[in-house]
């Protein structure tokens, strides 16, 4: 019987990719939603590392299981790092992303190509049902392009323009974001340690 890891998460976009990472791995990641449970939890930190460690603590205190979470955001150097912690919050949580995208868009016109650079972060957060924590953390280099581009991905994605690959994260198909993407590389980070310290064991 496989491992079971919670990821403290109901976004599904995020828990596609997540498998996806974790495809390599004999282990079963259930979502909150897969585990029936809801988590409201402040997050109150100041960091993406903080807030990924208050919903891990608290995912891995309400179900007796090892618990991962993440938390990121888009950082843009222009708007003095906004969205930053707060990029799920911008403008309201239940404000659409296409309307999110286009404020963001427009808050930016007249800055100069080379001055809109930013760079999505992401850390992820590992907290063992006996209080062992472990924090991992992920970059992604970018601007932030005119429009939106690209359906694939969710989020900022399709204003997020990647120069190393030409395009923009939403325009990126599966593999080429498990790559270059922050949380990619914050969960590839947590994948080899906690396969190192034999937590999790390879399932190829």
């Amino acid at each position: 019987m496989k491992d079971k890891v919670i990821f403290a998460t109901g976004n599904e976009g995020k828990m596609k990719e997540i498998r996806m990472l974790l495809g390599d791995v004999d282990v079963e990641v259930l979502s909150l939603k897969d585990a029936g449970i809801s988590l409201d939890v402040e997050e109150n930190g100041v960091s993406f590392g903080e807030n990924a460690l208050i919903k891990a603590r608290a995912c891995a205190f309400r179900t007796g299981m090892l618990a991962l979470a993440d938390d990121s955001g888009l950082e843009i150097d222009a708007l003095n790092g906004e969205p930053g912690i707060y990029s799920a919050r911008y403008m309201g949580e239940d404000t659409s992303y296409h309307i999110k995208n286009r404020s963001l868009v427009e808050r930016l016109s007249g800055v100069p190509e080379e001055e809109r650079t930013a760079r999505f972060v992401c850390a992820i957060a590992a907290v063992e049902p006996d209080g062992t924590e472990r924090l991992t953390e992920g970059i992604m280099e970018g601007r932030i392009g005119y429009e939106e581009k690209g359906v694939n991905g969710f989020g900022y994605d399709p204003i997020f323009y990647v120069p190393e690959y030409g395009i923009t994260s939403g325009e990126m198909d599966a593999e080429q974001k498990n790559k270059a993407s922050h949380r990619g590389k914050a969960l590839k980070k947590m994948k080899d340690m906690l396969l190192a310290e034999g937590i999790w064991k390879s399932g190829r």
